[in-house]
């Protein structure tokens, strides 16, 4: 009938239809990263700026190709720019060389390997589709290196720590209102967007992490690097640990620190805030229980406790317990020393 196939009524047509049927899918990173993605997209080619760079005219095959390349590369862009706030806050990581991939990875999997495997499939009927599978396996292969280079290429990946719930919101409705406008109005949107970066930005490292089962635990050292109570954690908590406090690099063991004194029950150890005071901890890290002769001037002596299971009432430490009863009502916790705030994942994600 003459009408735009791909446009914005369309995508909320498609986002009514999911959230009528998952309405909590709104929350969730897929519904946001999908949908982010293609009302960028659409956005963008509905610029008029855009739909003239894309138009068709007479010209030759390099040009063609060359202002096709352009059109993915300021797709892409717009792509990666719309998705990182969401990477950044669901993830704390957002990878930063995707637009340039995909000039390379689009083409390759438009006009090699998705026609390869066609043909494969047709010829498998008589026989006769090894050969356009081989083609289909090296296109893969390649493919797969380029995002193992790009993945790995120095500065590749943003990390960044727990991002507050309002420089969040700021950025996606103020995406949302370029998005959706049409005239002046919608370069009004810049203005949250630019603000809630600037507050994700800013936000400090968190001085200590702890798991919800109150097993684990990580602290901020004076060099700017993670230390792990249990020297012997694994890649998994590593990752989740290293995520949360938006740090890329080494976590070395508790035990390390200058001053700490562990045993395989118990470390106690000590760490410098952003604003200069020492804070001192004591955290149990096995399942044997400490006699209360040691234990109690223990508790006294240290600002935060924290274990796994539920210490009695006579452990009193300066600051904060954070036991199996506290972690049981927040789930996994971070604490800022400087501002004596503490964030809780049961806080931030609610039932």
């Amino acid at each position: 009938m003459g009408r735009e196939a791909i446009t914005l009524r369309l995508i909320a047509a498609g986002a009514l239809i999911v959230l009528l049927i998952f309405p909590e899918s709104l929350v969730g990173p897929s519904f946001q990263l999908s949908f982010a993605a293609v009302t960028a997209i659409v956005a963008l080619h509905e610029l008029s700026a855009m739909q003239r760079l894309v138009s068709r005219r007479e010209e030759g095959v390099a040009m063609r190709m060359g202002r096709g390349l352009l059109s993915l590369l300021i797709t892409g862009l717009m792509v990666e720019f719309a998705l990182m706030p969401i990477a950044l806050y669901h993830f704390h990581k957002a990878g930063l060389y995707g637009a340039a991939a995909n000039i390379i990875a689009i083409p390759l999997t438009t006009f090699v390997i998705m026609p390869a495997e066609a043909l494969a499939l047709l010829l498998d009927c008589v026989g006769l589709g090894a050969p356009f599978w081989w083609v289909t396996g090296a296109a893969l292969r390649l493919l797969l290196g380029l995002a193992y280079a790009t993945a790995n290429a120095p500065g590749a990946v943003a990390a960044m720590p727990v991002m507050p719930d309002g420089a969040f919101a700021a950025m996606v409705l103020g995406g949302l209102w370029v998005a959706l406008w049409r005239t002046w109005l919608r370069w009004l949107g810049v203005v949250p967007v630019v603000a809630g970066a600037v507050w994700a930005a800013v936000t400090p490292m968190p001085d200590m992490l702890v798991s919800a089962d109150g097993t684990h635990l990580a602290v901020r050292k004076t060099d700017g690097g993670m230390a792990l109570l249990r020297d012997r954690s694994g890649d998994y908590i590593r990752d989740a640990f290293s995520s949360a406090a938006g740090f890329e690099g080494d976590l070395t063991p508790v035990s390390a620190l200058p001053g700490a004194r562990c045993s395989k029950d118990v470390c106690l150890f000590s760490v410098i805030g952003k604003d200069g005071r020492r804070v001192s901890v004591l955290a149990t890290r096995s399942d044997y229980l400490v006699p209360r002769a040691e234990m109690e001037p223990a508790c006294a002596a240290a600002d935060i406790v924290v274990s796994d299971r539920w210490l009695p009432g006579w452990c009193r430490p300066r600051w904060m317990k954070i036991d199996g009863r506290m972690l049981a009502q927040s789930g996994g916790v971070s604490i800022d020393f400087a501002s004596r705030t503490i964030r809780t994942t049961r806080g931030s994600a609610g039932a």
